[in-house]
């Protein structure tokens, strides 16, 4: 009883990262994602090479919007983190009691496939270039979203954190759901569900373990048997 009186007096007096900050940062950030999707995405795809695309689009140009800024900001605010940046990337034994998430992970996709098509089979169009947006993904998303976004805002107010991070989640797949036409067909199907639900999971993975590489792996995981089967 103690302690936790103790952990919530040292809540209570830690220093926290501005909300203007955390305002500022998401406004431009989300312009500069919404900007990319619009203008310069449609030259990207010209190129014609569907693995150089994956390779500029995910690995270059996502990487200096997403992950650098997020690990500067990261570092900046060092002492309000809930998480150091050098233990952001940490891995030891603990994490491996949470392995079976990725067989529910593809024991869902595997039956939600099954269901809906009638059989499994890969996709014919799983390729280098799918696989090379697996790599980058998981890291320039959960970099974001949980090692910057809810690393600053968990220990403040652990629930609002989860929702707010889970809502602007979803929000960043609305500049692609717009560009590729498929909006309002994510939302009748109530397809956004899913991502919702992946966000609480992989900042669940984040707050329990202390570390991105659980979220970077399950995202890896998770997109990689989408994109395959």
């Amino acid at each position: 009883m103690g302690d936790k009186i103790l952990e919530n007096e040292n809540i209570k007096h830690k220093d926290f990262v501005p909300i203007k900050v955390l305002v500022v940062y998401s406004v431009l950030f989300f312009a500069a994602w919404f900007a990319y999707e619009f203008a310069l995405l449609p030259l990207i795809e010209g190129i014609g090479n569907s693995t150089v695309e994956s390779l500029l689009e995910d690995g270059v140009i996502k990487n200096l919007i997403w992950t650098v800024p997020a690990i500067f900001m990261v570092s900046k605010y060092r002492s309000e983190m809930s998480v150091n940046l050098r233990e952001l990337f940490k891995f030891d034994k603990s994490q491996l009691k949470y392995l079976w998430i990725f067989a529910a992970f593809a024991g869902y996709i595997i039956l939600s496939k099954v269901i809906h098509g009638g059989k499994l089979a890969v996709n014919d169009s799983f390729g280098w270039d799918k696989v090379i947006v697996c790599l980058f993904v998981g890291v320039t998303e959960e970099t974001v979203f949980r090692g910057w976004l809810l690393n600053a805002t968990v220990d403040k107010n652990k629930k609002a954190a989860l929702i707010i991070n889970a809502l602007m989640f979803l929000a960043i797949h609305f500049p692609r759901w717009l560009y590729e036409g498929i909006f309002i067909t994510n939302f009748v199907s109530l397809g956004f569900i899913c991502i919702i639900v992946l966000s609480f999971v992989f900042s669940e993975m984040f707050i329990r373990t202390k570390s991105l590489v659980l979220p970077i792996t399950l995202h890896m995981f998770w997109d990689l048997l989408m994109f395959m089967l």
